[in-house]
């Protein structure tokens, strides 16, 4: 290996740490300087004065259903690889098929298993 080809990598590590060092200067340039006044030690809410608590509370209806979203959606990213090569197991004669039921089985099993419980359903 020549360092030739190592060129493109330090053309990029030169390039992130530039960038990083022009945004810290622009901040410290252009930032706010001071020594605690009023509007430095407030939080910035887009010119408006910050109405309420900034620490609001969600339902757990709200994390149960972001990890179940989560859940599927991944499981639907172990179906893609599936689908692309399927033709290669065929052509090879390899039993694909029934693996591949028993997940999407373990996939609706579960599914069931929440609309049972209802996890799904806000209105409770």
């Amino acid at each position: 290996m020549q360092i030739a080809d190592y060129y493109p990598i330090l053309v990029q590590i030169s390039l992130a740490a530039s960038i990083g060092a022009v945004v810290l200067v622009a901040s410290h340039i252009f930032g706010q300087r001071g020594t605690d006044t009023a509007i430095k030690n407030t939080p910035y809410e887009c010119g408006m004065l910050a109405e309420g608590s900034g620490h609001a509370r969600f339902a757990v209806k709200f994390y149960v259903t972001a990890m179940l979203f989560i859940l599927f959606d991944i499981e639907v990213v172990f179906l893609i690889p599936w689908v692309l090569v399927f033709r290669e197991f065929l052509a090879a004669s390899l039993p694909i098929l029934l693996p591949v039921f028993f997940f999407l089985f373990v996939l609706v099993l579960g599914l069931f298993y929440e609309l049972k419980k209802g996890a799904i359903e806000w209105d409770q």
